[in-house]
């Protein structure tokens, strides 16, 4: 069957599900991608609908259904299809089924309608996945998943929705408990099961020539359907998927590759990209990715717009470390403002001295030493950040409770390198806000050598919790935190920000007696969640958090993470860990048995892998926090 488009009777029924009941500026921009080629419009809601939302809606329909968040998109989709009933469905030519989780139009929908109403069709798609050899769904009666039209988008002729077995198969539909039953019961049967009864098909975009490269070309291939088959449509998925199920199947760029080709080569607007995804999505999902990390030279600078007002906040402590301290605050762009805290009169004196011929407005104030670091952005420079377009936080460091102290040292070291390497370096800091305009927070990676190791593989540590609350005290309660998923924060206190990002952090009246007093313990303390929460704040202010790496230091994190990943895949197979490994596996299932097992083990791991061993007891260490929170 063809479309007449001039006479074509067209049903669009949009489903939509948001947590938050939100809905973002690209699903009102997708609709308007569509709605000139709708007769009708219907739009079911599963779950929570805001009024804004609501409002929204109703500009393209008064069948506006919001009900239960059960069935998935499915019966959200029978759901609509109910309250027309057959009879009434039976007067359009064409039914669209499509929802919120694709992104466009990339290009006009006009070109995809006028190409396939020319096609003999019952019906079709946009984007099909390819046959998979298996069932990973546990739900196909073929034992495999047969090539299918993606459920994003489905188009029924009256040829196909006018049939009796179209009619069955809906009025008979299963209850759809969870994604694999939607996905097994539905999306990957539909297409096999209405052809084998000779109902003709075909999808928009023809990925025939990828077969055997992907099963999923709109995840895996995304830039090439977009660029070189003018694929209309993309996932937000490709934002946030698992990252695991992207190192099994790719190198991990396609996400990538899709966001800057949009941005630099479509008129998509990527800002609706970002509006929705550092709203709903976790940030470890999209620093991976999205691949938010940026390597900068730190011997070729740019220019500073001079406009823009750009402020380092420093925390001097150690006077036996002023000397290189004041070695990095010279990065600094020259007649810039920089604020010194410290603790003490003596010691302002000697700063106020050693100071006193650098390029800079100066100004060191003396603050309490309650609160440490923290206490010093909060309070020290508290709401006078707000005024600069950049600011660049940092503060002198000497972690003492590790032996020998060049353990430490690193510490220091990898944190100073990556936010103050050199004028040229900060300039090009500056440069990557000014081109990156959603970007809150840029700040080094945290660190992996030596004893560190364990904590970066498990950065929350028993931190997870206070965090979240620190977050929701300061009203960002909707942020998509999640404990099974690395947090994205600068774990040494020391980062560029863009004070805009931190307001509700920045600008709030915050005392002294806000923090503990001394002495503090290494871990789990009020400090440590906000060290954490600063990677969130921003988020919740509508800007995503990246790590940044000087040139230099980049060469010496890429040879770390390949050491560490080599030796951690050695130790993992070692004929005796194994054994060991699985006795700590054992332990943490029976709970009580679990430190004092360890305890007999841990001296040989560390003897026979000193470099991973701590990490692979502490990765059980975790098994049994993770089980912990989960009661």
């Amino acid at each position: 069957m063809r479309i007449h488009e001039d006479t074509c009777k067209r049903l669009g029924i949009f489903f939509f599900y948001d947590k938050d009941g939100v809905v973002d500026d690209y699903v009102p921009t997708l609709l308007n991608g569509f709605k000139p080629f709708f007769s009708e419009m219907a739009i079911v809601v599963n779950g929570k609908l805001n009024e804004e939302g609501r409002a929204t809606f109703l500009t393209y329909t008064d069948k506006l259904i919001v009900r239960e968040n059960k069935g998935f998109d499915v019966w959200a989709y029978k759901t609509a299809l109910d309250s027309y009933g057959w009879d009434k469905l039976s007067e359009f030519d064409e039914i669209v089924l499509f929802n919120a989780t694709i992104m466009g139009p990339v290009y006009p929908f006009a070109e995809m309608f006028e190409a396939m109403d020319q096609r003999d069709l019952d019906f079709w798609g946009i984007t099909k996945f390819h046959k998979v050899p298996n069932d990973p769904f546990g739900r196909s009666p073929f034992g495999y998943l047969p090539e299918h039209i993606q459920s994003h988008f489905h188009a029924y002729r009256k040829s196909l929705h006018t049939s009796q077995a179209f009619r069955e198969y809906w009025d008979n539909m299963p209850a759809i408990n969870n994604y694999f039953d939607s996905v097994g019961l539905h999306e990957s049967l539909f297409t096999k099961r209405f052809a084998d009864k000779g109902f003709k098909w075909d999808v928009y975009v023809n990925t025939d020539d990828l077969e055997g490269f992907s099963s999923g070309p709109i995840t895996y291939a995304a830039k090439t359907l977009v660029a070189e088959k003018r694929c209309p449509i993309f996932k937000r998925r490709s934002f946030f998927h698992e990252y695991r199920d992207v190192m099994t199947q790719a190198v991990g760029n396609a996400a990538l590759d899709l966001f800057e080709y949009l941005r630099d080569h479509t008129d998509y607007d990527t800002d609706l990209i970002w509006q929705n995804a550092i709203r709903t999505m976790n940030m470890a999902d999209l620093q991976k990715n999205l691949h938010l990390d940026y390597v900068l030279p730190q011997s070729m600078g740019v220019s500073i717009p001079q406009q823009r007002r750009i402020a380092l906040v420093i925390h001097v402590y150690y006077m036996d470390l002023l000397d290189k301290t004041i070695g990095y605050i010279r990065s600094m762009p020259e007649g810039c403002d920089v604020i010194i805290t410290v603790g003490s009169e003596e010691n302002k004196h000697v700063v106020e001295s050693r100071c006193s011929g650098l390029p800079y407005h100066v100004d060191v104030r003396l603050i309490q030493n309650r609160g440490r670091d923290v206490s010093a952005l909060l309070i020290g420079g508290g709401k006078d950040l707000m005024q600069y377009d950049y600011v660049c936080f940092a503060h002198d460091k000497k972690v003492t409770q590790l032996s020998p102290y060049s353990i430490g040292d690193g510490f220091a070291y990898k944190c100073f390198e990556n936010i103050l390497a050199s004028k040229e370096y900060v300039s090009n800091v500056v440069k990557l806000f000014e081109d990156n305009p959603r970007l809150g927070i840029a700040m080094p990676t945290p660190p992996n050598h030596a004893d560190y190791f364990p904590s970066y593989t498990f950065p929350w540590g028993p931190n997870f919790e206070g965090t979240k609350k620190i977050l929701e005290d300061l009203g960002f309660d909707n942020i998509p935190l999640d404990v099974m998923k690395e947090p994205v924060a600068p774990m040494g206190t020391m980062f560029w920000f863009r004070p805009k990002a931190f307001h509700g952090l920045l600008d709030r009246e915050w005392k002294y007696e806000d923090f503990p007093p001394e002495p503090n313990k290494v871990d789990g303390t009020m400090l440590h969640f906000i060290e954490r929460a600063y990677g969130y704040v921003p988020q919740g202010n509508g800007y995503y958090s990246a790590y940044i790496f000087s040139d230099r230091f980049a060469r010496i994190e890429l040879t770390n993470l390949s050491y560490e990943l080599r030796e951690m895949t050695k130790s993992v197979t070692d004929p005796w860990i194994r054994p060991n490994l699985f006795q700590t596996t054992v332990a943490v299932a029976e709970g009580k048995r679990f430190r004092n097992t360890v305890l007999r083990i841990v001296k040989n791991i560390i003897k026979r892998t000193p470099v991973i061993g701590p990490t692979l007891v502490k990765a059980h260490e975790h098994q049994l926090e993770r089980k912990e929170h989960k009661k």
